[in-house]
């Protein structure tokens, strides 16, 4: 496996991006995360959008941040949002995800970001779970679903 910087419109990231959202749309029984997304929130320095290749080169994982500060969806000063992370069905299990995180993670302290924020939800288990198990936290809820009851909201300081 491989990690490549992409943009958020590249044609590898709207496949995965429409996957994801198919995945979504199954859990939770709606049209997929309707958070907007811009892929200038992912050019660096204020963001970053990964995908994992397998020896094919084929893309079989997902992630990126996006630089976040205070506003009135409940961001902080210096915040990083974790977006789209996902992994294809057949490559799950092979650490991925947690790959891709730690990447993430570390690009972001980088550019400054203090703490990385991230909303899942309670129809993820999956995702609940490697953040649990990566040190993050749960906080005070913010952004687009910061009001749905199955919204879950983590953070971890970087």
């Amino acid at each position: 496996m491989h990690f490549r910087p992409v943009t958020f419109d590249h044609p590898d990231a709207i496949k995965l991006n429409d996957q994801v959202q198919a995945e979504y749309a199954e859990r939770y029984g709606d049209d997929g995360d309707a958070t907007h997304l811009d892929p200038r929130m992912f050019a660096p320095p204020v963001g970053l959008y990964l995908i994992a290749y397998d020896e094919r080169d084929r893309p079989v994982a997902t992630g990126g941040w996006r630089a976040q500060d205070e506003n009135d969806e409940g961001y902080s000063d210096g915040d990083a949002e974790l977006k789209r992370m996902f992994v294809v069905p057949e490559a799950r299990g092979l650490g991925l995800a947690r790959r891709i995180l730690a990447a993430l993670e570390d690009d972001a302290r980088v550019a400054g970001r203090v703490r990385m924020v991230l909303e899942t939800g309670t129809k993820q288990p999956e995702a609940v779970a490697l953040y649990a198990s990566s040190g993050y936290e749960p906080c005070a809820k913010f952004g687009y679903y910061r009001f749905h009851e199955l919204s879950l909201c983590f953070a971890k300081a970087l």
